[in-house]
């Protein structure tokens, strides 16, 4: 016989999964009494669900809206949906605040779906190349947002690897304060606890989080806003130049060549836009050299001044003369 906790549950899933059902139905469904029907249904007003009645032999129950979201109860398959779909909105939001949201929600589901499911969700992550119109920025593994996301709320230490702008690689163990969303990236805000001060982490440039069991007494953030913070820090780092060419191929076959450093963006009739942000001019100097296509720099004007040096330089190939004996 199940308990009334068990009864209460079943019953606002079924009020949730379907707009209106009789008495009967209901109470069918449920296997209980109308009796039983009725004290379940007064459980749930009691619980703050509003749960409206129409009387009458073919009377029935429906759930209304209310002036706050109650607890939502989902079944496997729903909770499997909800997952890749939150999923999907962290990685390719387009609404203000939408993924620091899904974050959120993500971060909660996860904490309570069962090992099974949450296979499940990753393997349908996994398995799915999402479609976009525009370039996106770096790919972020969502378990990776939710774990860091789990340690922020928890206030627990936190270590991984980071490689920093320079591409040096190093171990870190820090104190979680916030994650921050900017533009297309996702930043942590934490206390580092081997510099010994606050530093802000790309998420894309971490990897292999590992939550640590141990907590802390969460310190006084250096300001109020941690997206504030993440602002400074990015204004301090050497200049960054954003690169954008015309080149006579593909977007398949450039984007071959930059892989995750640059976004190819298709113009038809065997064009493409390639825009990169890059610390240093090499990078797509080597990368228009090995396209092996005709190209127009857009910018920056140092770009160009660059490749017409290295042509002149690559000009010179083997004019110069020949080591004396």
């Amino acid at each position: 016989m199940a308990s009334t906790s068990a009864r209460t549950l079943r019953l606002l899933s079924l009020l949730q999964t379907h707009r209106y059902w009789t008495g009967t139905e209901l109470a069918e469904r449920m296997e209980v009494s109308p009796r039983t029907l009725r004290r379940a249904i007064a459980r749930l007003r009691e619980l703050g669900y509003p749960v409206d009645a129409q009387r009458g032999v073919d009377g029935g129950y429906q759930l209304a809206p209310g002036a706050s979201l109650p607890p939502l109860v989902l079944d496997d398959e729903e909770a499997v949906a909800l997952g890749v779909g939150l999923q999907a909105a962290v990685q390719g939001a387009t609404v203000t605040g939408i993924a620091e949201a899904s974050v959120r929600a993500l971060t909660k589901l996860v904490q309570v779906m069962p090992s099974r499911l949450r296979h499940q969700v990753h393997a349908l992550a996994t398995m799915t190349v999402p479609a976009t119109w525009n370039g996106t920025g770096p790919t972020i593994d969502p378990m990776v947002l939710t774990s860091v996301a789990q340690a922020c709320r928890d206030a627990e230490q936190l270590e991984f690897s980071y490689t920093a702008h320079t591409e040096e690689t190093t171990s870190r163990r820090v104190e979680p304060h916030r994650l921050v969303l900017l533009g297309r990236r996702w930043y942590l805000v934490a206390w580092d606890l081997v510099r010994f001060d606050w530093r802000s982490f790309r998420l894309d440039r971490l990897e292999d989080p590992r939550r640590t069991g141990t907590n802390f007494a969460p310190r006084e953030p250096p300001i109020d806003d941690a997206a504030t913070f993440v602002r400074s820090g990015i204004d301090n780092l050497p200049s960054q130049h954003h690169v954008e060419v015309l080149i006579a191929a593909t977007a398949e076959a450039v984007q071959a060549r930059v892989g995750r450093w640059g976004v190819a963006e298709d113009l038809g009739e065997g064009c493409c836009r390639l825009q990169m942000t890059v610390d240093s001019l090499d990078w797509p100097t080597m990368v228009l050299g090995t396209v092996g296509a005709d190209f127009e720099v857009l910018r920056p004007p140092e770009l160009v001044a660059q490749v017409r040096e290295w042509a002149v330089r690559f000009a010179r190939a083997g004019a110069l003369p020949s080591p004396s004996t």
